[in-house]
Parts: C-alpha cells; sequence; structure tokens
C-alpha cells in the first residue's frame, strides 16, 4: 500500500491564520458523527472516514483544491488524505494534531453532549479483556491468552497506524450519531462553494 507520509502537516496557528475572517479552505472532520457532535472546529463538515472512502469519487467533484482533513490527532486524516489523493485530489493538508492540538492552542470549538472519544473507548475496552482474561485464568486455564491476542492486536495498532477495535467500535450506534447523509453533505459542500 503506497503512504503519502509527505502530505503537508498545518499546525494549529497556521490554520487560524488561514480561517481567520471567516474565509479559507475547507475543512473535512473524518471522525465519527458522534466524536464531532461533542466538539469540532466551527465550518467544518463532518464526512466520516468510512464515508469518505466508500464516497471519495462523488465528494471528489465537490471539493476544491484547498482541503485541510482534520480528526482527533492526525491518524484518520492521514487516512484519509490517502484515500482523496489516490482519487486524485492534490494540495490536501493534515491539520497536524488535529482537534486536541487545535484545542491546546487554543482554537474555538463548537461543542455539544460529551461522548467518548474512539481512543478512550478503546483503551477501555481492551483494558476490560486483558483484566477479565487474567482473573478468569485463575478458573479456567488459557483464558490469559485473549488479553495475549489483545496486546498483539494493540501493538499491531501502533505499528500499521490502524486500529480495528476502534473501526469496529465506530459503527457501534454511540458513536455514529446521526446517520451521516452523502447527499446532506455534498450539499453542504455545493451551496458553500
Amino acid at each position: 500500500m503506497t503512504t503519502h507520509a509527505d502530505a503537508p502537516r498545518l499546525d494549529p496557528a497556521a490554520l487560524r491564520n488561514l480561517t481567520r475572517d471567516g474565509e479559507g479552505p475547507r475543512l473535512l472532520d473524518v471522525r465519527t458523527p458522534g466524536e464531532f457532535r461533542t466538539a469540532h472546529i466551527p465550518g467544518s463538515y463532518n464526512v466520516p472516514l468510512d464515508t469518505l472512502r466508500e464516497h471519495r469519487a462523488e465528494l471528489l467533484h465537490h471539493l476544491d483544491e484547498d482541503v485541510i482533513l482534520i480528526c482527533r490527532s492526525g491518524a484518520r486524516a492521514a487516512q484519509a488524505e490517502q484515500a482523496l489523493a489516490e482519487a486524485g485530489l492534490p494540495n490536501l493538508r493534515v491539520l497536524d494534531g488535529g482537534v486536541m492540538a487545535w484545542e491546546t492552542a487554543g482554537g474555538p470549538l463548537t461543542r455539544g453532549p460529551e461522548r467518548w472519544d474512539l481512543e478512550r473507548q478503546v483503551r477501555l475496552v481492551a483494558g476490560t479483556l486483558v483484566l477479565v482474561s487474567g482473573i478468569t485464568d485463575l478458573f479456567l486455564p488459557g483464558l490469559h491468552l485473549i488479553g495475549t491476542a489483545v496486546g498483539a492486536g494493540l501493538a499491531v495498532a501502533a505499528l500499521t497506524n490502524t486500529c480495528a477495535m476502534g473501526m469496529l467500535l465506530s459503527k457501534l450506534p454511540y458513536n455514529r450519531g446521526p446517520r451521516t447523509d452523502v447527499d446532506t453533505v455534498v450539499a453542504a459542500l455545493r451551496d458553500s462553494s
């Protein structure tokens, strides 16, 4: 798989300067709808990573060449950059450090109901699986292998900068929030042109 590791990164201060007058690049937030509703950069559009991958050709026709991709920390935005670059959209940039860095730098956020982000959910599920398998191994030998498998999965996630557990958790109703309708996203992108 080809990666686009050389994709330009944009720090929060630079993005703030670009968006100061209300104009500027198009901001695509590729987090889940639940994460987006909790907090997002004003003026950004929510196009979850799975939706973006599935409908990238359709979205491509409604994106200009000045697009900033945003997620929680930058990893999913980099995956979105790769998908859009492969579809032929040049000049993509990723917000370095994502919404976390933006907030730390004092950037404004539109806030909604608080939800746990995917990373925190992954830590809860992985930790619980390891804890429960370790305790139940006292009564049913061999169950510690579940914890070993979770540890191996976390190591692979770190090495590949992807997370299968996170992808699975993102499909839960809690994380999906209101369903992202591609036609609504396209209409919003068209209206803002």
